[in-house]
């Protein structure tokens, strides 16, 4: 072959190659965009809004300094981060259910975490007593004292996902249908049942506190890591990722619910990083809790390495959140109550520290790498969103009458982002419940947030209480006297919402007659 014929050869195969190659890519692209987009909710249970070395603050906090979380960062920098989201309740329970129902707990009725089948929770509390709430969480069909309705891993599964549920569920009470998720419509369980804490983080002790009472916290579906010294963090990971494999065999879109029992009580160390937390000086217990943070975030790491390693990382959406505040009560290092600071108290109050919780949403080619938004958002909204992004069929009949709104708009940038914009859409909260540790705010209370302002009404002391969140977040200004009229129209909106939602209401414990919220002039 003569040089002159290579040369023209050549030519020709650069010019094929630069006309197929875009061609290709174009074609790979609208593949991709004709693909439902795989879901994964990452979800850790208890991390407070400043578990994280993420600001979700003006400005970065000691605490933000305090914690290793660079796969939090990622996914942020990459993503989208909500510094105004909200868990739908200040426990887990009602939070979960929301999650995967779409329906607020003063619709579900599920308000206080679930144990034992019809086992009330609520811890007794002066003059008040909980409601006749669905003690049992939620069922696949109608059953006493639980709530029936569409539920999200069923309606992926019916549109052709393959559904996974990895680690703690808690949406049914144990010993009833609702503590199975392959019964809530996931095709995969590792894990999830109707315990709301594990027994033990450690392999070495089979993930079990050991004692015939609590059996029912062994964590289940692990047992190939039983006597080993894989921590369970790191044991729902290395599950997680071989279910995503064998989604990928199947060539299915898949729905990956992986909730860690991680950072709930027992508080026991994570080998692989509480060292340099003791050598950092903070107190044991902190040290520990700091390396239970540090193993969920390299699981979102190993997870989204996993997700990459299939090329599968431009079609995927993931959304990183908390069910409830952080654990600021009990068990912590003193001083209590201030673990979750610049917020006020934590887990089971109706202030910032029991209900802001941190949201980071990554969507490549849909969401603005880096984007920040202020608009108040809450648990509710996860579902209609999730449905429309999945391309649900009938997702609009699925939601209607819902109080969450669908946030794709907002993820990409086609809806306004601004506090007034947003002024208009209350958020929500009934918990007619004693979580039974003292603290700031840990009482029976329904509470609204529209806008900056934010009223609460405690039950028990049967008082008000008003703030405005964008000069006071961490709630150290009543405003009830000086703000009256903002007080009485948002008393007046949630006792309508509260009437509206069929939501039920404490009683007095003198009386036996449901309180309710009084107006206010």
């Amino acid at each position: 072959m003569t040089a002159h014929l290579r040369s023209v050869l050549w030519g020709w195969g650069l010019g094929l190659v630069t006309l197929v190659l875009p061609l290709s890519q174009g074609l790979a692209q609208r593949v991709r965009e004709a693909s439902p987009p795989n879901i994964i909710v990452f979800l850790v249970d208890d991390l407070g809004w400043q578990d994280t070395q993420l600001p979700l603050a003006e400005a970065p906090s000691a605490l933000n300094r305090r914690y290793r979380t660079p796969n939090q960062l990622a996914l942020a920098a990459g993503g989208m981060r909500f510094t105004d989201f909200y868990a739908a309740a200040p426990v887990c329970s009602p939070t979960r259910v929301t999650l995967i129902t779409g329906q607020s707990p003063l619709r579900t009725r599920v308000t206080n975490w679930t144990q034992r089948e019809n086992e009330e929770t609520s811890e007794p509390y002066p003059l008040v007593l909980p409601p006749d709430w669905n003690r049992n969480g939620i069922s696949p069909h109608p059953a006493a004292h639980a709530f029936t309705g569409p539920m999200l891993p069923q309606l992926l599964h019916d549109a052709g996902y393959r559904t996974i549920h990895v680690g703690k569920a808690h949406w049914g009470a144990v010993g009833t249908a609702g503590a199975d998720p392959l019964q809530l419509g996931f095709d995969v369980n590792i894990g999830g049942s109707g315990a709301g804490q594990p027994g033990s983080y450690l392999g070495t002790r089979n993930y079990s506190e050991g004692t015939v009472s609590a059996r029912f916290r062994d964590v289940p579906g692990l047992e190939r890591y039983h006597g080993t010294d894989t921590f369970l963090t790191e044991a729902l990971t290395l599950e997680a990722n071989r279910a995503i494999d064998e989604a990928v065999v199947r060539r299915q879109p898949f729905f990956l619910h992986l909730a860690h029992f991680a950072v709930h009580t027992p508080i026991e160390a994570d080998p692989r990083f509480v060292q340099r937390y003791l050598d950092a000086g903070l107190p044991p217990v902190e040290a520990r809790y700091a390396s239970l943070i540090e193993g969920v975030d390299k699981s979102l790491g190993d997870v989204l390495a996993n997700v990459e390693r299939h090329g599968l990382t431009a079609n995927t959406i993931v959304l990183f959140l908390s069910d409830n505040g952080g654990l600021a009560a009990h068990t912590r290092a003193a001083p209590l109550h201030v673990q979750n600071a610049p917020l006020r108290s934590g887990k089971g109050s109706a202030y910032e520290g029991g209900i802001r919780v941190p949201l980071v949403v990554k969507w490549p080619d849909h969401v603005t790498a880096g984007a920040v938004t202020h608009a108040p958002t809450i648990t509710d909204d996860i579902f209609p969103t999730l449905l429309d992004v999945a391309g649900v069929p009938d997702a609009a009949k699925q939601t209607r009458g819902m109080i969450g709104r669908n946030l794709r708009g907002l993820l990409t940038g086609t809806a306004r982002d601004t506090l007034p914009a947003a002024a208009h859409r209350p958020l929500l909260w009934h918990y007619p419940h004693f979580w039974g540790v003292n603290g700031p705010g840990i009482e029976p209370f329904s509470a609204i947030r529209e806008g900056p302002y934010k009223l609460i009404y405690f039950y028990g002391t049967q008082r008000f209480e008003l703030y405005n969140l964008s000069t006071d977040l961490g709630e150290t200004t009543d405003l009830i006297a000086s703000h009256r009229a903002e007080a009485a129209r948002l008393a007046t909106q949630l006792r309508t919402a509260l009437h509206r939602t069929g939501a039920q209401m404490p009683i007095d414990a003198r009386t036996h007659r449901a309180l309710d919220i009084p107006a206010l002039r």
